[in-house]
């Protein structure tokens, strides 16, 4: 491990000295390496590892375009891996949270009656009614109309880091509240 990383560090200087060789080298060197870190990025946050290819060549788009901000002092396995940490994070993002959880394994959990106590409707809409309006409104639009974070911001002019504070300070509050009864 630790001679691969000095190979892949030596082969990144000379690169930076204009070597080309040596980049080839290089990027043949650390694109199996990409490949399977994606792959299992990618099956640990339940998403099909198919679309590693993707992720792998936007990390070697990436290394070519960020290669001069790199440090010739410094090892090249942790900035490589940094970015592709950042590029795969970017990929899950894009493809947004989804799970792909197969029903028959829930069927016999589902057909059960809910265990404890649960709030009615009606006591979580005198809830969510004492919300103060923004926060009501946001939940409104993305619990219970199933818009879009996006989609909320747009409709209320708020960007979309405002919608997610308020989503999440009105969920929060509705929670605490609703825990008190």
């Amino acid at each position: 491990m630790r001679e691969r990383e000095d190979e892949w560090t030596g082969l990144m200087r000379s690169a930076m000295a204009g070597d080309g060789a040596a980049y080839h080298r290089l990027l043949k060197a650390i694109t199996p390496v990409l490949r399977a870190a994606s792959r299992r990025g990618l099956a640990r946050a339940g998403q099909p590892p198919d679309q590693a290819e993707d992720i792998v060549q936007d990390i070697l788009l990436a290394v070519h375009l960020k290669r001069h901000t790199w440090d010739v002092n410094a090892p090249f396995a942790p900035w490589l891996f940094a970015i592709a940490r950042n590029k795969l994070i970017d990929a899950l993002r894009r493809r947004g949270k989804r799970v792909f959880v197969n029903i028959d394994d829930f069927a016999e959990t589902l057909s059960e009656e809910p265990k404890g106590e649960t709030a009615s409707a009606t006591e979580v809409a005198a809830q969510l009614n004492a919300l103060p309006a923004r926060q009501r409104e946001v939940l409104q639009s993305i619990a219970v109309e199933s818009a879009s974070i996006k989609d909320t911001a747009k409709k209320f002019a708020m960007s979309e880091g405002a919608v997610r504070v308020a989503l999440h300070r009105g969920l929060a509050s509705l929670t605490a509240k609703l825990r008190e009864q």
